[in-house]
Order: C-alpha cells, then sequence, then structure tokens
C-alpha cells in the first residue's frame, strides 16, 4: 500500500530530522574531549617553552655576573672571565679538540656564545622567532655536542671518557625541543607568538616566526 504525503500540509514546526540528531549527539562527546586534548598541549609546550628558555636564560646570567652556580662568584664575563676558556679549553676528545682548543677565551667565542645564550633565552621566554632561536641553538648544541663527543669511549690520554651513550645526549634532546617548539608554535600561547606572527614584516618573511 502506498502512502502519498501532501507536500504542502505543515505540522506549524520543523522538526530536526533523525539522522541529523543522530549526527549532533555523536559529535558532541568528542568535541569537548578534541577542545580539551588542544587546550593541555599548547599549555604544555607553552610550559616547555618557557622551562627551556629559562635554561638558556640562567646560563647568560650565571656566567656573565658568576652567581656562584656553574660560574664562581667573581670570575663572570664582567670580572673579566671568559665564557668559553673552561669549556673549551677543557675540551679532550673528539675531531675538532684542537680547534677547540684554539676558539678557547677568543673574544670572538665569547660574544657568538654569550649573545647565543641571550638571544635564544629571550626568544622562547617571549614566544617569538621561534625559528631562529631553533636554527641558532639546534646549531650551538651540535658544537657542543662534538664538544663532548659521546661516541668516544676513552679521551685522548686513554682514560675512559665516562660516556653512558654513543650517540644521544642531552645537547640532542634540547635541539630536538627547540624544533618541536618552532613546529608547533608554541609562542602562541602564554607568548607573543600570535602578534609577533601579525607583524606585516614577519607576515611576509615567515621564517621569523
Amino acid at each position: 500500500m502506498a502512502v502519498h504525503e501532501h507536500p504542502h500540509r505543515s505540522s506549524g514546526f520543523p522538526l530536526p530530522s533523525l539522522r541529523r540528531i543522530r549526527t549532533v549527539f555523536a559529535a558532541e562527546p568528542g568535541a569537548p574531549a578534541r577542545t580539551g586534548t588542544h587546550t593541555a598541549a599548547a599549555y604544555a609546550f607553552a610550559s616547555l617553552r618557557l622551562l627551556t628558555g629559562f635554561v638558556f636564560l640562567w646560563a647568560f646570567l650565571d656566567k656573565t655576573f658568576g652567581l656562584g652556580y656553574a660560574t664562581p662568584s667573581g670570575r663572570g664575563w664582567i670580572d673579566g672571565g671568559s665564557p668559553t676558556k673552561g669549556f673549551l679549553g677543557s675540551v679532550a676528545v673528539g675531531p675538532m679538540e684542537s680547534a677547540f682548543h684554539s676558539w678557547a677565551g677568543a673574544p670572538w667565542a665569547d660574544w657568538l656564545f654569550m649573545l647565543g645564550l641571550l638571544g635564544i633565552g629571550l626568544a622562547l621566554v617571549a614566544g617569538v622567532a621561534l625559528r631562529i632561536a631553533a636554527l641558532a641553538g639546534t646549531a650551538m648544541m651540535a658544537l657542543m655536542w662534538t664538544a663532548e663527543w659521546p661516541p668516544a669511549r676513552h679521551l685522548s690520554d686513554g682514560s675512559a671518557s665516562m660516556s653512558t651513550n654513543p650517540f644521544v645526549d642531552y645537547h640532542l634532546i634540547y635541539a630536538v625541543v627547540l624544533i618541536v617548539l618552532a613546529a608547533a608554535a608554541a609562542g602562541d600561547t602564554l607568548g607573543a607568538g600570535r602578534p609577533w606572527a601579525g607583524l606585516p614584516f614577519v607576515r611576509d618573511h615567515s621564517w621569523l616566526r
């Protein structure tokens, strides 16, 4: 038996179709979960960015003023000490050992190292220019990784290097963290990443983000 509908007859107000109702209820439970997950991830990346930025900024401050942690009091940069002489001068392994010794204490090396620490630290804390910070930080970490040269089991004098891993050390971890923070636009949360990216010059040169 066929049922003929009357196309001009109305019940007074339209009712949503059952399919539409199922679609709405199926989507609603997942939407808050996705939003919450996205928010949690954004704050996690922002927290990682701020903590990593503090690591670089603190290294700059300690080496500049000799705050008594890694740099003894009275031996800071402003006191005439060299931020690179101790570390590079003590390199005892790796293919660049002699090169690092020649760089140790050189004014250009001190300035590049300290400006790198300051620039990377400020960029991370502010959440701006993260791509530049990632590039500069990765180069710095690669040089420091080469200076410690984890693949070696023994130093130049034959003593044990005390390396615990033939490849991965904290310098590589920091480098990867910097790259991830830049890729995730971690400066947009708890930082000035969005207004920075909105600047006309930055919009025209995306590598500045």
